[in-house]
């Protein structure tokens, strides 16, 4: 199969041609070609395996990545000037490749990009539930993958992918592929995950939680504790898996 690489900043990734999004894709992730029709294109996910249908305008030939993106988000801009015109924002985890740098921008295929938003495709943090921060007051959107609208396993893969750790898309995968269960009474500990019928959370802290979540409809920091009776009274059940990295 054909490897090629997302052009869009952010490009849903839909069961069907013109269907629902599953989850989202984001510039420079790359993909294999399964089958095109009609100006669509079915691919398969390089960093998940996850199937699924995008606009075919949406992609390009590959090209090695040299650099990502680390802050919640950045601007492409013009010119190597911050007050010049900003030309496409990038989420974290966004894949480029440099075609010079300075001390200042890396020039792209976009345009330039503040080089202190970026690292080498080698850099990666240790500390999954610090990256999960950046995502902080993101707004929930289901199926999102980006700093523009996450869901609750968006935000533990991204977190994840980012430290180089392989990773599920959904919340269910997720629950079966992660770490090991935690003896039930053992106290949850900064990294581990918790997780409901169709919801993960990261455990943050001491009795804290950070997920996406619907009631907030953001990435929010939630006790524990409260959120566990919260989601037992809105009818989604009790925890379903404790899990350590």
């Amino acid at each position: 199969m054909t490897r090629h690489r997302v052009s869009a900043s952010v490009v849903d990734l839909l069961r069907s041609p013109d269907g629902p999004r599953d989850r989202q894709l984001l510039f420079g992730d790359t993909v294999r070609i399964e089958e095109t029709k009609s100006g669509w294109t079915r691919v398969i996910a390089d960093k998940d395996g996850y199937t699924g249908w995008l606009r075919s305008d949406q992609l390009t030939a590959d090209a090695p990545a040299t650099h990502w993106i680390t802050a919640p988000a950045t601007h492409a801009y013009q010119e190597a000037d911050f007050k010049s015109r900003d030309l496409v924002s990038l989420s974290f985890g966004s894949k480029i490749q440099a075609r010079t740098e300075t001390d200042r921008f890396v020039e792209t295929e976009l345009g330039y990009i503040p080089k202190v938003h970026t690292a080498p495709m080698t850099a990666k943090p240790d500390d999954p539930v610090e990256v999960a921060q950046l995502f902080l007051g993101t707004p929930y959107l289901w199926g999102g993958n980006s700093r523009f609208g996450i869901d609750c396993s968006g935000l533990v893969q991204a977190a994840l992918l980012a430290c180089g750790l392989p990773c599920p898309g959904d919340s269910g995968e997720q629950e079966r592929a992660l770490g090991k269960t935690v003896i039930e009474g053992t106290p949850a500990q900064r990294g581990d995950l918790l997780f409901w019928k169709g919801h993960v959370a990261w455990v943050s802290g001491d009795n804290m939680l950070l997920h996406a979540n619907a009631s907030h409809m953001a990435v929010v920091f939630e006790p524990m504790d409260q959120a566990i009776h919260r989601i037992m009274d809105q009818g989604d059940g009790p925890v379903t898996a404790h899990k350590r990295l």
